[in-house]
C-alpha cells in the first residue's frame, strides 16, 4: 500500500523512478547532486516507490534534537558529529559486519553548496566493508530519480573518484550553481 502511495506521489509531482540494477542487501548509495533539502524527501519517496527497504542515511547530529530525533531515528538516520574526529567510517563498516542487510545513502558533497572536494567517506566505507557503491542520481531537468550503475572500488582511489564524479557530470541539480564535480576531465 505504501509503495502504491509513493508511486502516486511521484506521478502527481511529475517525477519517475528509474532503477535498472538489482539492489543488493548491503551497499552504499552515493547520491548526487544534493543542493536542496527537498532531495531528501524525493529520495525517500523514490525508495518507497520502487519497493526498496529503508536505507539508512547520515545527517548532522544537530537535526537529532527533540522532536526531530525521534523521527530521524525511526526512518534510518545516523547522526554525524562533524566536530569530533571519531572514525565514522569504522563505525559504519562495523554495522555492515553485524547485519544481514544494511544500506546507507550518502551525499558525497557533504553540503548543499558547490564543493569540488567531495568527502570520501562513502568510498572508504564501501572499500573497507567490501560492498558496492550504487550511483544514485536526482535529475531535476529530466525529473528522474534513478539508480543505474553499480560501482566496485578498485585499488586506484584517484581514478575511481574521477569516474564516479564523471558519472554525475550531466545530471541537473535543483540548484545547478550549488553542484560541481570539479576539474576531473
Amino acid at each position: 500500500m505504501k509503495q502504491k502511495i509513493c508511486q502516486l506521489i511521484l506521478k502527481i509531482i511529475g517525477w519517475k523512478a528509474v532503477v535498472s540494477v538489482t539492489i543488493p542487501n548491503k551497499c552504499i548509495f552515493c547520491v548526487a547532486p544534493h543542493t536542496s533539502n527537498f532531495d531528501f524527501f524525493l529520495g525517500k519517496i523514490m525508495f518507497c516507490a520502487i519497493g526498496g527497504k529503508r536505507p539508512s542515511f547520515l545527517i548532522k547530529k544537530e537535526w537529532f534534537r527533540f522532536p526531530f530525533g525521534l523521527i530521524l531515528n525511526r526512518i534510518g538516520g545516523i547522526p554525524v558529529d562533524r566536530g569530533r574526529k571519531t572514525s565514522l567510517v569504522d563505525q559504519i563498516v562495523e554495522q555492515y559486519s553485524q547485519r544481514e542487510r544494511f544500506q546507507v545513502a550518502i551525499t558525497p558533497e557533504g553540503t548543499r553548496k558547490a564543493n569540488a572536494k567531495w568527502k570520501l567517506g562513502f568510498y572508504h566505507i564501501a572499500k573497507k566493508a567490501n560492498v558496492p557503491i550504487l550511483l544514485t542520481y536526482m535529475d531535476y531537468k529530466k525529473k528522474e530519480v534513478g539508480i543505474d550503475k553499480i560501482f566496485i572500488p578498485t585499488e586506484n582511489e584517484e581514478e575511481d573518484i574521477r569516474q564516479i564524479k564523471l558519472y554525475f557530470k550531466n545530471i541537473t541539480a535543483k540548484h545547478p550553481e550549488g553542484f560541481t564535480i570539479g576539474d576531473v576531465e
